[in-house]
């Protein structure tokens, strides 16, 4: 199940949500106050459609087409259809059953938890990813200490909007000039809850589900035997923060529930980065890099020798902001530092971290088990808005006066030698983990999002294309290759994925690749727009919740928990390897973010981050030894080249 791990690291829907201006104007310790409440549209969310289990294996094999050759596919075919008519009828049935009991949430949502809590494997480069933030426009504000105390305000503004209620709902617009105006918020407000969503749906409006926004805040994932459980507690009202592998508190709200002065968390960072205290030798951060069954064990040993307070205090904390010594010089750095950086300055357990580099680099790296992009994006959308828009502090502010070492708390630990070997133990395979992890960019900037559009294309489905093409330039073979989708239009919907290696793509590679001469500018334009035409269906259908992918998993998981043998259809081959994902894809567009990135999900894949803006389009994909990283991105550059030459009527250049 691990192959699926970054099912929701970057969700597609995520680019397409509008974050607007505030309602009114706002009090200093709030974004705005929506006339929306927060939660209108969550109790008539339309809930999470299980699809037909005839349509689920009739996409399942239409997804296997372009991987396996005509004996593997009649194999894979025949096991379907014996599946689809033997113990997947009986296990549909039941799921169905199932989900009628549970009208609270969604098929997937107990099972896609499961799926992350009960993996055994480290979250750093398995399951973790991170989005980084535009530099501050203000140059300033753009140092690491101003934007520290500007980012915890407005990480705390939006913390507190939320929990009152009075952040914006999600809502995807297709018709923004109808749905997203205060004419029709003044109404959808006073329509009952429980009938919000049609109100908004009348409008072309789909509000989105936010149930995974309260685990934003005051959580972290903790070690347990089999399974890892969450923890949210949402009366802590402190801030962690981690310098030099050294762990530091301080309060961030007063006891009548204010944010405390802009001023004082300001200094509080000026004395943390004025500690001249080195790394210490053991640094406890790099347990949450471990075996989760290892750091199960070292957790449990730290409670026993006395840390519970303070494992407390870490879990507990509102959020976790790192402060790293570090100048980033250029996109690998700043993908290498934001993803895992040098183990001893994170803490990779908390639902988020702000981790920020001594220029003023700054990035979110987030625990995923808990929720998926959209959430994220959304926190780092507003607070980079509010950090440009409406800073907390400016840069040439002086701190307050005020004695912080009476209140910054530096955490201090109880090691046996059991506790310290276990330490130098995981920042040894810690360190071998994240040597052999190698980032390199792209920008294409011969044309981007505008002029793919002005060709009726879908930007997405040529970004795709170009990958499907690079490989087969590479390795000549189609791959299985995963893209993310948001199903947040659904109550506790989380993912599905978009299969882009088709029938479609198999062809159009082919003919750009081995037999370029062989067919007209005419007819590589017609098979680049079937291409385009049949991904724009396959990622309509994911975000309607009618892909594959998580009705099998759900089908699985299910005969699993039953004690049930595994399906035949489940032990095929074929089914493994469509599941082994060497493409793993995601992308997002958004102006606060400058950059994402991930780690492979199989040791021989790509982790392919990847943005179309309007005149170029962005790549940041990563790679482990067993894989050509320089080449294959000489040959998504080659393919884009052709692409573009054949959209603008010109011949391939052989």
């Amino acid at each position: 199940m691990a192959v699926l791990r970054v099912a929701s690291t970057l969700s597609r829907a995520s680019r397409c949500i509008l974050i607007r201006s505030s309602s009114s104007s706002p009090d200093p310790d709030y974004l705005h106050k929506s006339i929306v409440p927060t939660n209108h549209f969550q109790n008539s969310l339309p809930r999470l459609p299980i699809p037909k289990l005839q349509d689920t294996m009739q996409r399942y094999l239409t997804a296997q087409k372009p991987l396996l050759d005509n004996d593997q596919y009649r194999r894979t075919e025949q096991l379907a259809e014996d599946f689809e008519k033997g113990i997947g009828k009986q296990l549909h049935e039941e799921l169905v059953t199932q989900d009628k009991r549970n009208k609270h949430t969604s098929y997937i949502s107990g099972p896609w938890f499961d799926m992350y809590l009960a993996a055994r494997e480290p979250v750093v480069l398995n399951y973790n990813p991170f989005m980084s933030f535009h530099p501050d426009p203000n140059p300033a504000n753009n140092n690491q200490l101003t934007r520290a105390t500007n980012m915890t305000v407005s990480v705390l503004r939006f913390m507190k909007t939320f929990r009152a209620g009075i952040l914006e709902p999600e809502v995807f617009h297709l018709n923004p000039a109808k749905s997203d105006t205060s004419y029709f918020k003044n109404i959808i407000r006073f329509v009952p809850a429980s009938l919000s969503w049609y109100g908004a749906y009348m409008v072309n409006a789909y509000p989105l589900d936010m149930s995974q926004y309260y685990r934003l805040f005051n959580s972290t994932r903790i070690p347990k035997p089999v399974r890892d459980e969450l923890l949210t507690d949402d009366s802590g009202k402190h801030l962690l923060v981690m310098r030099n592998g050294h762990f530091y508190t301080f309060d961030v709200i007063d006891r009548d529930g204010r944010i405390k002065k802009a001023s004082e968390i300001q200094a509080h960072f000026k004395y943390i980065l004025s500690d001249p205290r080195p790394p210490p030798e053991f640094c406890l951060g790099y347990l949450t890099s471990e075996n989760r069954d290892t750091w199960t064990l070292l957790r449990q040993r730290l409670l026993e020798a006395g840390n519970a307070q303070v494992l407390n205090k870490i879990d507990t904390a509102v959020f976790c902001i790192c402060l790293d010594d570090v100048t980033v010089k250029d996109h690998l750095q700043l993908s290498h530092n934001m993803l895992h950086g040098n183990g001893l300055n994170r803490w990779y357990d908390k639902s988020f971290s702000i981790i920020l580099a001594k220029d003023g680099n700054a990035a979110v790296n987030f625990e995923h088990s808990w929720g998926d992009g959209v959430a994220v994006l959304r926190l780092m959308n507003e607070v980079f808005k509010d950090t440009t828009q409406r800073p907390a502090i400016s840069g040439t502010v002086l701190t307050a006066a005020i004695d912080s070492s009476q209140i910054v708390q530096k955490l201090e630990f109880k090691l046996d030698d059991v506790l310290k070997s276990g330490i130098l133990s995981a920042k040894e395979k810690f360190d071998a983990s994240v040597s052999t992890l190698s980032f390199s960019a792209l920008e294409f900037r011969k044309g981007g999002k505008e002029f793919l559009k002005k060709q009726n294309l879908s930007p997405d489905a040529v970004a795709q294309l170009s990958f499907q093409m690079g490989f087969l330039r590479q390795y000549d073979q189609m791959v299985a290759t995963y893209e993310s989708c948001s199903t947040a239009a659904f109550k506790h919907g989380r993912t599905e994925t978009i299969r882009p290696a088709t029938i479609y793509t198999k062809k159009c590679c082919e003919a750009f690749v081995k037999e370029p001469l062989n067919h007209s500018i005419s007819e590589l334009r017609t098979m680049i727009g079937e291409c385009s035409k049949y991904h724009g269906q396959l990622t309509r259908e994911a975000a309607m919740a009618q892909g594959f992918d998580r009705h099998l998993f759900a089908l699985r998981y299910l005969a699993k928990s039953k004690g049930m043998a595994l399906p035949d259809l489940f032990q095929d081959p074929s089914y493994i390897q469509i599941n082994h994902n060497i493409l793993s894809t995601s992308t997002l567009s958004s102006s606060a973010v400058q950059l994402g990135g991930f780690a492979p999900v199989v040791p021989d894949g790509f982790g392919v981050g990847y943005g179309v803006h309007d005149h170029w389009i962005g790549y940041n994909i990563s790679s482990y030894p067993a894989r050509d990283l320089k080449e294959f991105l000489k040959c998504v550059h080659k393919s884009l080249d052709d692409i573009f030459d054949v959209l603008e009527g010109r011949p391939i250049n052989i």
